[in-house]
């Protein structure tokens, strides 16, 4: 990772950080799929096992004391995308892989629109803000090498 990257990530927020790692897990199945298409077992392997290790990093990190129904949801949409990555995997589909970005696509934009929605209500935890003022997402710090994330 260059410079730049590293200094873009140390300030992103929380919503930012789980967006890139979105992204993450979409470049890794699309390498997964292109690994399919030219019948390459170690490839496809290798590149589900890190969408797979992106997977259950957000799934550590989610709060799930204080994250309420919304953690909830999350808990069961990365278990429901890790097994349809194992299944993937196992079966060389290409399709498998496709609905898995897909599904991350869609729950991708929603937190876009968090954090457009926060940065229109002009706060800079990247979390958003409830009427009676309270933010949806708590606050979970994670070591990141040096740096905190919210979840």
């Amino acid at each position: 990772m260059d410079t730049y990257q590293a200094h873009v990530l140390e300030c992103a927020s929380g919503v930012e950080l789980t967006i890139a790692l979105y992204d993450g897990i979409v470049r890794f199945m699309n390498q997964a799929i292109e690994a399919v298409e030219q019948n390459d077992a170690e490839q496809r392997r290798a590149a589900v096992k890190r969408a797979m290790d992106i997977v259950m990093h957000l799934q550590v990190t989610l709060d799930k004391r204080n994250g309420g129904k919304p953690a909830e949801a999350l808990t069961e949409f990365y278990t429901a995308m890790f097994a349809l990555m194992l299944q993937g995997s196992q079966a060389n589909s290409r399709q498998k892989f496709e609905q898995v970005i897909a599904n991350v696509r869609n729950v991708r934009e929603a937190w876009k629109q968090v954090l457009a929605d926060s940065a229109a209500n002009g706060t800079s935890s990247g979390q958003p803000v409830l009427p009676n003022g309270e933010t949806a997402w708590p606050e979970r710090s994670i070591g990141a090498q040096g740096g905190s994330w919210t979840a």
